[in-house]
């Protein structure tokens, strides 16, 4: 056990760790965790490229690969599929391995599923290697889920929202980047040279694993709970704010995967002009994460997120009027208000999690640091569960475009079948989270009785 995975000795290690004490936080903390904050970031942030890399190499697969829009959406949807799942053991692995240890593990490993596109991607290639390929690029996906648990034991609750909303907006905006370096290629050497994209983050992987390993710091207080992890699956908030987080994160994810290859499919734009807007959507979306979590952390997140969902079912009542009509412009606008808005939920959403597990503990009778501890233990253990589920919803909504196109030709059903759905996410969190907080969030009516302002 006394190896650099298996020990917890060493100067990279941190015994002592109590950011809701304002001394230590403004003396030693803060400064601790805003390091190790930015280089989580540049980690997630280019696992989210590798896991969204075949959003783009389908612009560059053309007829000469002898894929047809349907088995496109279909390697989409495979990467999304296994980031989704994944994210459940890489939440676990910070505990065990130390977050600044897996971050060096989980971000080397993203050479696997780069190095082997870089061999295989060229026309000839079986449907079915390529299908492999995708799946592989899905441990991308894990990154998000590790850097989540991890940076959301350094900060205090006040900087939560703020914290994971920077963290996750950092991690998110490397599919708009690895979108727009794509753009970057086809532009100048053309839609025949994917290899060239994959040359250019492989080095990038690297120093990825180079900076964690030489700035970040790993928490020995923060432990993997067995005991944690069946309360979290026992409780209900949890699979409530993993059926929200589909309507937000899924629909980041899922609209980011497809944007290029709709654009291609329904609208008829070459790879090139597919590019030159499809980083456009994730670009704004990534953006805007932090600021959602800033209003959740001042205004209450379920306040946040309600407003979010009935603005995406206005936007997308705009998209399936312009699906209908064949309008790009107005298509432009309401998928760019989509992106939008699912970036600001996903912030006000993960603000959400601490804050309902610590009013939970108030209503069990905890107080102080036994209600942060508490907290801090059940929203850890639930994060990773919330981020697999969200994750599926991006799968969910790459298989509707799929059928949609399959059986019509354009993603007018899918469209229409995300804005029902976004109505279930608006009358989940006014009936839970609004209507009756106190009893919703307490669990327990009888005992203290909760503000809106802490969900």
């Amino acid at each position: 056990m006394g190896g650099p995975m298996g020990g917890k000795t060493g100067g990279r290690w941190i015994h002592e760790w109590d950011p809701e004490n304002e001394t230590f936080w403004k003396e030693k903390g803060e400064r601790i965790a805003m390091r190790n904050l930015l280089f989580s970031v540049v980690s997630e942030h280019i696992g989210f490229s590798i896991w969204s890399l075949w959003s783009v190499m389908v612009l560059f697969m053309g007829p000469e690969y002898g894929i047809d829009p349907a088995g496109k959406f279909f390697l989409i949807a495979s990467a999304t599929l296994v980031g989704a799942l994944i994210r459940v053991p890489y939440t676990f692995a910070v505990a065990k391995f130390g977050g600044r240890n897996w971050t060096i593990v989980s971000a080397a490993m993203l050479l696997v599923p780069s190095c082997l596109a870089f061999a295989v991607m060229e026309p000839g290639t079986s449907y079915g290697t390529f299908l492999a390929v995708a799946l592989l690029t899905g441990i991308g996906g894990g990154n998000f889920a590790s850097s989540m648990t991890n940076i959301n034991a350094f900060f205090p609750l006040h900087k939560k929202g703020w914290a994971l909303g920077l963290n996750a907006g950092g991690g998110n905006i490397g599919v708009a980047v690895v979108q727009l370096v794509a753009l970057a290629v086809i532009g100048t050497v053309g839609a025949g040279h994917p290899r060239v994209l994959l040359g250019i983050y492989i080095p990038l992987i690297i120093a990825a694993a180079v900076c964690s390993a030489l700035y970040m710091d790993n928490l020995a207080p923060v432990k993997n709970d067995t005991g944690a992890v069946k309360e979290a699956a026992r409780a209900g908030h949890t699979w409530i704010m993993a059926f929200l987080y589909i309507g937000t994160f899924g629909s980041f994810i899922g609209y980011s995967f497809a944007f290029g290859l709709v654009l291609q499919t329904q609208f008829g734009r070459t790879p090139l002009q597919a590019a030159s807007l499809t980083f456009i959507g994730p670009l704004l979306g990534s953006l805007i994460r932090p600021v959602g979590g800033s209003l959740a952390d001042r205004y209450g997140g379920a306040r946040i997120t309600l407003g979010t969902f009935a603005a995406m079912a206005g936007a997308t009542a705009v998209v399936v009027y312009a699906s209908v009509t064949a309008s790009l412009t107005v298509f432009l606008i309401g998928f760019s208000a989509l992106f939008v808005l699912s970036g600001l939920g996903n912030g006000s959403t993960y603000k959400m999690i601490p804050a309902i597990f610590k009013a939970k503990a108030h209503a069990i009778g905890l107080t102080g640091e036994a209600a942060d501890a508490y907290g801090r233990r059940l929203s850890g253990a639930s994060m990773g569960l919330i981020g697999a589920v969200g994750g599926i919803g991006g799968l969910g909504i790459n298989l509707a475009f799929r059928q949609s196109f399959q059986t019509a030709g354009t993603g007018t059903a899918a469209f229409v079948a995300f804005l029902l759905f976004y109505g279930a996410c608006m009358a989940v969190t006014w009936a839970v989270y609004l209507r009756k907080p106190a009893a919703a969030v307490a669990e327990a009516p009888a005992q203290r009785r909760l503000s809106l302002s802490e969900v």
